[in-house]
């Protein structure tokens, strides 16, 4: 309704069709370049679903292996056998009743130099970029780094991760990662952690009450068809927007006319950071 106000629209379907999930099918491919980038460097990306319904009551935190021991084919991506067992059968439940579920979903990269994004300007910080990024996704609408909304209700001295010093690998390690991997808009070395609060998809089995545009008398909304629930799904077109972003920034960063030259001027950096 609001896209068709803006354009003076009256069939609202050209802006159904354009806002939908479809557009995303492009994301994902050009994600798939920018994942391929990453991995050239020396780094990877990896989603999971941490709640879908209000399950588990708390989301789920794992580790990297955890994560990536979900196999491809997993219904919902999520690494619990049981607790996916409960969200299917919440799925099924809201099936019955013609409703739609949501959730959260989380993105972790992990072997990221520091120093990615900038703390310079508002418009380089690294957070800003990657949240704007993933809330851009349909239906997203919250985002959280790290420790998230957490870190506002508890002291400092329980949320700022304490630094230490790796004699053997010469790097500089948190001892926790409350700050999911970014600090004053920038990479520190750690796993990247994002996460996506994605609302229930707005078609509707036994749709809600609208209005006719034309007579403008109540009708119920129109329904064609519609998943119950598409957090698995964003929290695929999530990766590859962390990916395009932090692609982006790797090559702000070490940017050439060649991969060779982008891979010498890395390893100049990371030269340069085993010397700090």
């Amino acid at each position: 309704l609001a896209g068709g106000q803006k354009f003076g629209a009256r069939d609202l379907r050209n802006v159904l069709e354009r806002a939908s999930a479809r557009e995303t099918a492009a994301r994902v491919a050009c994600g798939a370049l920018a994942k391929q980038l990453l991995v050239a460097f020396g780094a990877e990306i990896r989603s999971h679903v941490i709640q879908l319904g209000g399950i588990p009551d708390m989301p789920l935190e794992l580790s990297w292996d955890q994560i990536d021991a979900i196999p491809e084919d997993a219904p919902l991506r999520c690494a619990d056998l049981k607790i996916q067992q409960r969200m299917i059968e919440s799925i099924d439940q809201r099936r019955e009743a013609g409703d739609t579920l949501g959730g959260v979903l989380e993105v972790v990269a992990r072997g990221l130099l520091p120093g990615l994004g900038s703390h310079t300007a508002w418009d380089l910080k690294l957070d800003g970029r990657l949240a704007q990024a993933v809330m851009s996704i349909p239906a997203i609408k919250a985002v959280a780094i790290g420790a998230g909304t957490e870190a506002s209700s508890l002291p400092g001295s329980e949320i700022h991760d304490e630094i230490a010093y790796n004699s053997e690998t010469k790097k500089f390690i948190r001892e926790t990662n409350r700050a999911g991997g970014l600090e004053g808009g920038v990479t520190n070395g750690e796993e990247v952690r994002i996460r996506g609060h994605m609302r229930p998809l707005s078609t509707l089995r036994r749709p809600l009450r609208s209005v006719d545009i034309d007579t403008k008398q109540d009708e119920p909304a129109g329904f064609e068809r519609s998943d119950i629930t598409a957090v698995p799904a964003a929290g695929v077109v999530a990766e590859s927007m962390v990916a395009l972003v932090l692609g982006a920034a790797m090559r702000d960063k070490f940017g050439g006319d060649s991969m060779g030259e982008m891979k010498r001027n890395f390893e100049g950096y990371r030269e340069q950071l085993r010397g700090y």
